[in-house]
């Protein structure tokens, strides 16, 4: 009777933990809150865990990373992602950060393509050109999450129907991501979409990192190494001319480490534009689908990021833009205090389908758009 009457208090005791929200999700779980509304729609925050201390947050408006959580050499947790503190702020004020971006990610010259005969003109959101999906992209959409368990670990599944026309896009799309946080330290991303009608499809992921923390102040001292030979240059603007040079005796070559700020003076920018990196690479490609895009080390905290992506491109981008935007606990977010490394097909790859080298962007009825990215988090 006494042994009866402990564990009944033992199943009394976890009711009530439950009951008032005081008991914490177990490693290696999906967890989900609330995170506010969004024009009378509700917005859930997920949190996936391991055991190694890794934590991802991620909310369905956007499909967006909020929060990652990894520990650094020292094995003392940090947040190495840019953000907010409510799901309002990102309405506001986000330079995508953490989102998934599509329809076409990266940049449409002069905000136009042509498809089968036929042309299409998009939202013009960044000076003449068209820039991650328009005014309404993906990033910008509440998506359909839930929870999913995989071989690899537990995971968020979220989905989004993007109808016909919408943004200037022809056919129906209808978009998936998988967010999965793995016992290695890994955070999968991987991204699909199926069409009904032939349409352009470049989705990204776009998170803004700071291996020191998000509040680590400049990432100028972080040192980069990028797979990668080649790159698409620009002539007098953000849109790639066509050509695929060789990175050798110019500031982007990263095949072997560097520190991001080494060369900085050499991209002084003007008037219209801060300078600083903002690159697409021509990675290399071994026959195996999944090739190593880059590798981040920082010295400070120890960390060490590796990113592998199944994409042919890798937009390397030093956070020129960010202004003094005020982020997560008050930090404030200056220019070049993050970078973001986006697996990609080539930028304004719709309007080059007849250029040597260019990664197609085409998806048609009956296929299905695979985008596998992988963050892979280590210290040393």
């Amino acid at each position: 009777m006494k042994q009866l009457s402990t564990s009944w208090c033992l199943f009394a005791g976890l009711l009530f933990l439950l009951a008032t929200g005081c008991a914490k999700h177990a490693p290696g779980h999906v967890s989900h809150s609330d995170f506010g509304m969004i024009d009378g729609q509700p917005v859930t925050l997920w949190t996936i865990d391991n055991d190694r201390g890794m934590t991802v947050k991620v909310m369905d408006y956007g499909a967006t990373v909020t929060a990652l959580e990894v520990p650094d050499a020292e094995g003392t947790s940090g947040d190495v992602v840019l953000g907010f503190d409510s799901v309002d702020e990102y309405v506001e004020s986000s330079p995508y950060f953490g989102a998934t971006v599509g329809r076409v990610g990266n940049r449409i010259a002069n905000a136009s393509f042509e498809l089968d005969g036929k042309p299409y003109d998009l939202a013009a959101n960044n000076g003449d050109h068209h820039l991650h999906g328009g005014n309404q992209g993906f990033d910008k959409r509440i998506w359909k999450g839930s929870p999913i368990s995989s071989g690899l670990g537990p995971g968020v599944r979220f989905r989004l129907t993007s109808s016909d026309g919408e943004e200037g896009y022809p056919g129906r799309v209808d978009a998936e991501v998988q967010y999965v946080l793995t016992e290695d330290n890994q955070l999968r991303v991987v991204m699909e979409a199926r069409a009904q009608e032939r349409t352009p499809i470049n989705m990204l992921h776009h998170s803004y990192w700071n291996l020191s923390g998000h509040d680590g102040g400049s990432i100028l001292d972080h040192e980069l190494m990028v797979d990668a030979m080649q790159y698409t240059p620009s002539e007098g603007g953000p849109i790639p001319s066509g050509s695929i040079e060789p990175v050798k005796g110019t500031p982007f070559d990263f095949t072997e480490f560097h520190l991001i700020g080494e060369r900085m003076d050499q991209l002084p920018g003007d008037e219209n534009d801060p300078g600083g990196y903002d690159v697409n690479y021509v990675l290399e490609q071994t026959d195996a689908r999944l090739h190593r895009a880059c590798v981040v080390r920082d010295p400070a905290s120890g960390r060490v990021m590796t990113i592998w992506t199944d994409q042919p491109g890798l937009q390397f981008y030093t956070g020129n833009y960010l202004d003094g935007v005020v982020g997560k606990d008050g930090a404030v977010y200056e220019k070049n205090t993050a970078f973001c490394l986006e697996t990609q097909a080539f930028p304004d790859s719709i309007n080059k389908q007849d250029v040597e080298g260019w990664s197609p962007v085409i998806l048609s009825p009956g296929e299905t758009y695979r985008h596998l990215m992988i963050h892979e988090f280590d210290t040393e």
